[in-house]
């Protein structure tokens, strides 16, 4: 298959053109990416048969762990230890002989996961969904070749860097970032952010009529938050459909098939589905036939079952990867907490690339606060991830009345972190709220053994 196929059927406006073959490039060539290079090598590469990849995700990994064998002192002992000599694998499967990477090792390893040619390191957080916040870094090459990911599978939709879109979403490294020129870039890229922690009727009806008045081409943000929008626009019976966007692109949660039936009916879109996080970077995309392909280029997925055996295409459990362009800062056999299945089918869409072919991963919900407003679960997530004394938690919402929060606290809970936390959750959820703030040996999986839901469900009525 002719590897510039994707190109010829995008259909961009003279603006777009402008933005992503001029301004885009420019601006990542200021920041010192490399991701337009990147891109377009791999706008070639997914067109590859498996054995190719293969052989080229072969090459990538015993370069990538040649380099952290000289350059990473965690490694650089574990290597020793292990008797294990990067530059002789012969086989993917070699990596199995690496033990796996988890938050735990990260926090008590911080420095001695930097290599020692680290340049201008950025510090990231995640999330905290699954309980257990992280702190790590990441480096120009790691962030180029997320972009460039990310990137081409925006073209897979026939939407383009440049084609107006509007973000529903809530970390706060994004909403923190406003400043001058972050609005001036976002103009130029047309691209608008919407928070997407607070949901009342009011918001969303502001949402609601930004979309209509910007007529975006794609929509980017939460499942959750997308489809709630989605059913707030049916409910008042306003119109969504007519506006001409060709895509919604949904990550960060599990998408459920409600939810993409929701979003897609309303804004007559097709919803594309993203997996991937801060930590582990961006690992699958969904293509318009369906295929979820993994970003085999840069990513090395295994599904390992409870005691580390890798498990075969078809069979359930945890998502294990191997990023390679992480050598700043790596993540080898890192354990992502989800849940997933392999398949061992091409996809009809004629890419090489490998598929996922189910995630069972965490969901993180709405919560609703004492007056009925409904807001992203990540508004609460937020105030515990960075707290040091906090290894885990989970977050329960009984009630609009009860919040229970479980801690997994290094040492005993003292009074003043008990008073910021229940002040910092009654800011959120109603100051007549009760906050019930209790510390536990560990954070119980969900009944189901898979995986765990951090934020109840609830419902506003």
């Amino acid at each position: 298959m002719d590897s510039l196929k994707m190109d010829f059927i995008i259909k961009r406006s003279p603006y777009t053109s402008l933005v992503s073959n001029l301004f885009f490039p420019l601006h990542e060539r200021l920041k010192q990416h490399d991701s337009v290079a990147v891109r377009k090598q791999m706008e070639i590469t997914q067109w590859w048969d498996k054995d190719r990849l293969y052989d080229f995700q072969l090459s990538r990994l015993r370069s990538f762990l040649s380099r952290v064998q000289t350059r990473v002192p965690y490694y650089q002992q574990l290597f020793t230890e292990l008797d294990f000599n990067a530059a002789s694998i012969q086989s993917l499967t070699d990596l199995e002989r690496l033990p796996r990477l988890n938050k735990s090792i990260i926090r008590a390893n911080l420095e001695a996961l930097k290599s020692s040619q680290a340049q201008d390191l950025a510090r990231f957080n995640t999330g905290g969904s699954s309980g257990e916040p992280l702190i790590f870094f990441i480096g120009k090459r790691r962030i180029s070749h997320d972009i460039a990911a990310k990137w081409r599978a925006t073209r897979w939709w026939n939407v383009d860097i440049g084609d107006p879109e509007i973000v529903i979403w809530g970390s706060p490294i994004e909403l923190g970032a406003q400043d001058r020129l972050r609005r001036i870039r976002d103009r130029i890229l047309k691209t608008k952010l919407l928070p997407a922690f607070e949901m009342s009727e009011q918001k969303l009806d502001q949402f609601l009529a930004e979309i209509r008045i910007m007529r975006p081409k794609m929509l980017f943000g939460y499942p959750s938050a997308l489809s709630h929008i989605a059913r707030h626009a049916e409910a008042k019976g306003q119109r969504m459909d007519d506006l001409g966007i060709r895509v919604a692109f949904v990550t960060s949660e599990r998408l459920y098939d409600e939810q993409r039936q929701q979003i897609s009916k309303i804004f007559n879109c097709p919803v594309a589905n993203g997996y991937g996080a801060r930590d582990a970077g961006f690992i699958a995309h969904e293509c318009p036939q369906g295929g979820m392909h993994i970003t085999a280029e840069d990513i090395l997925v295994e599904i390992v079952d409870t005691q580390g055996n890798t498990l075969p295409p078809g069979q359930a459990g945890e998502i294990v990867v191997t990023h390679f362009a992480t050598d700043d800062f790596p993540f080898i056999r890192y354990q992502t907490g989800d849940m997933g299945v392999l398949d061992s089918q091409a996809c009809a869409c004629g890419r090489g690339l490998p598929l996922i072919r189910e995630i069972q991963g965490r969901s993180t919900d709405f919560v609703v606060t004492q007056d009925g407003t409904v807001m992203h679960g990540l508004a609460l997530i937020y105030i515990l991830r960075d707290l040091p004394q906090v290894d885990a938690f989970k977050i329960i919402q009984e009630s609009k009345n009860l919040t229970t929060v479980w801690l997994v606290t290094k040492t005993n809970l003292d009074s003043e972190l008990v008073r910021r936390i229940e002040q910092a959750f009654k800011a959120r959820l109603g100051q007549k709220v009760n906050i019930l703030v209790e510390r536990v040996a560990q954070i119980p999986p969900e009944k189901s053994g898979k995986f765990r839901y951090v934020m109840s469900r609830v419902t506003t009525h």
